[in-house]
């Protein structure tokens, strides 16, 4: 087996260690679909990526959570973007492959951003007072409609009042696996609030029968956010800055920016180290 070089960064960072981690390998051409899976598996983030040809994009792009593949996540995105930038010398401005299709990307002031995938949405069956159990929150903490939304990665975006509640949600597992699983059937939720300068955000997702995890900073999320966005918003543009991983202590910080039908999200990437894999 061939050395595996990898690089470890920070996405959505305002300082060293915020942000949410990420793995890339450089090189994923020895290895098969397995082994990626192996190699995802044993970083343990909730993403790791690896870099391969591609004959339509700077380069193709496979993204593996620690149990499965995903077709398309921002911060994966945006920090597998400045890794080919570096190792292939593509400039500020180019294309990435997934498998959710092809996500143009550059580079601007120290910050990554995307271009996402146009939305799709539809209702969430659940009734505000169904939500509002599932997130442990009172029935008055729901502010608005909540939707299912698809940018590449569908989620459920659920609005409230207030980002007291954003903070003091907890969500049920045995409600989110009965209310929030989406058409891949993963069960996850991702709430929002309003402030001053944008949004505050969390977002969690299954991690077993009767568990949950939480994400610091989900980009595909913020993008949906965006569609959900042009769904009760109509052309209404939108410039925002999205925090998330507060109550982590993990803090990210994401842009969202909605105008003409076209949501781009962007952040800082942070490289904190490279390495080698050899077996």
């Amino acid at each position: 087996m061939p050395i595996i070089r990898y690089r470890l960064l920070n996405v959505f960072a305002e300082s060293t260690f915020g942000g949410n981690p990420l793995a890339v390998i450089e090189d994923g051409t020895a290895l098969s679909d397995e082994e990626m899976q192996l190699v995802a598996r044993q970083f343990n983030l909730s993403e790791t990526t690896f870099l391969l040809p591609s004959s339509r994009a700077a380069a193709r792009v496979r993204i593996f959570t620690p149990t499965y593949e995903m077709a398309f996540a921002g911060h994966p995105t945006l920090g597998s973007a400045q890794v080919v930038r570096e190792l292939f010398r593509t400039g500020d401005v180019f294309e990435l492959e997934m498998k959710a299709g092809l996500i143009p990307v550059r580079s601007e002031g120290g910050y990554w951003s995307l271009d996402a995938n146009t939305p799709t949405w539809r209702p969430m069956e659940a009734s505000p007072a169904e939500l509002a159990a599932m997130l442990n929150l009172p029935e008055d903490a729901i502010a608005g409609p909540a939707l299912w939304v698809d940018c590449g990665n569908e989620q459920p975006m659920i609005p409230l009042a207030g980002v007291e509640h954003v903070h003091a949600c907890r969500p049920d597992p045995a409600l989110v696996a009965k209310y929030s699983v989406n058409r891949a059937g993963q069960g996850k939720t991702y709430v929002f609030a309003r402030t001053a300068e944008g949004f505050e955000s969390r977002y969690f997702w299954m991690t077993g029968p009767a568990s949950l995890g939480e994400d610091p900073g989900t980009g595909s999320a913020c993008a949906n956010l965006g569609g959900w966005w042009l769904a009760t918003q109509g052309g209404e543009p939108l410039d925002a800055r999205i925090r998330q991983g507060t109550v982590m202590k993990r803090p990210n910080l994401l842009t969202l920016r909605v105008k003409d039908g076209r949501i781009t999200v962007g952040g800082r990437v942070i490289e904190l180290g490279r390495g080698e894999l050899r077996w």
